[in-house]
């Protein structure tokens, strides 16, 4: 089965003008995305900068509507230029983890007000007390956590509490935006094993972006190498032993590795 699938998918931006009566110039972010998921994959999305890989997961996740084409789940459109109520079943379907976990939580809010908003926002029936402590406690934090501010935990206990809020409402599908670019490498490398984890656990289909192609190899079972938009290499996880592209090549080269 098909989890997500993109076809001829575009998005361009239109830049600041260049003066009063210049309009700004069109840049193309993604250019005829054809992208197929099946369910309970795990792919992650590599490139350069500006290569248009957070762009694409923003358009697969219903964030930006595209300038042209389509994304549907499961065989069923979605329309993210549509109403709250219209996308309301994809985002029941759907999870996602951003890049910052200080800006991605609102200081103002306890925990537990932040992890059961999704429950709030798509109607989720039952006890949301129930369901926001369990997914605390599936990210590996404690009860308490709930009563507490973002401001009060470190770095990966927030971006755990991102995640808690991403899997709550029990979604098919988990996007991730740089998720653990901004933690340091032993809170990495366990943020990892908890997508890992969830990821077995709750049957998830898994899409990453990310500049780190350890974290891909370590998690990610296929692999999308995006450049100026497209994707030029696009295959099992196992390619980037191999890459057969000059891009794949070159990343695969400037990844940090030890002695």
């Amino acid at each position: 089965m098909t989890a997500l699938e993109a076809v001829g998918l575009h998005r361009t931006y239109r830049l600041p003008r260049r003066g009063p009566f210049e309009p700004g110039p069109v840049r193309t972010a993604v250019d005829g995305v054809d992208l197929t998921v099946p369910d309970a994959a795990r792919l992650g999305i590599i490139g350069e900068s500006g290569s248009g890989k957070s762009t694409l997961v923003r358009l697969l996740a219903g964030l930006e509507a595209p300038s042209a084409g389509t994304v549907s789940a499961g065989g069923r459109p979605v329309t993210a230029s549509g109403s709250a109520a219209a996308m309301r079943w994809f985002r029941r379907e759907t999870g996602v983890v951003f890049q910052d976990p200080y800006s991605s939580l609102d200081p103002r809010m306890r925990v537990g007000a932040i992890v059961g908003e999704p429950l709030r926002a798509l109607r989720i029936p039952g006890s949301h007390a129930a369901l926001v402590a369990s997914a605390l406690s599936r990210v590996d934090l404690p009860a308490d956590a709930a009563d507490r501010y973002p401001h009060e935990f470190s770095g990966g206990q927030r971006q755990r509490i991102a995640i808690a809020r991403a899997v709550v409402h029990g979604p098919r599908i988990l996007f991730g935006d740089e998720p653990m670019s901004a933690l340091d490498v032993v809170v990495r490398a366990r943020v990892i094993d908890l997508f890992h984890s969830l990821a077995a656990e709750l049957g998830l289909t898994l899409v990453l972006v990310s500049h780190d192609i350890g974290v891909v190899q370590r998690l990610c079972d296929s692999v999308a190498v995006m450049s100026s938009g497209r994707i030029v290499e696009h295959g099992p996880v196992s390619l980037l032993d191999a890459p057969a592209h000059p891009l794949t090549r070159a990343l695969v080269d400037a990844a940090p590795t030890l002695p």
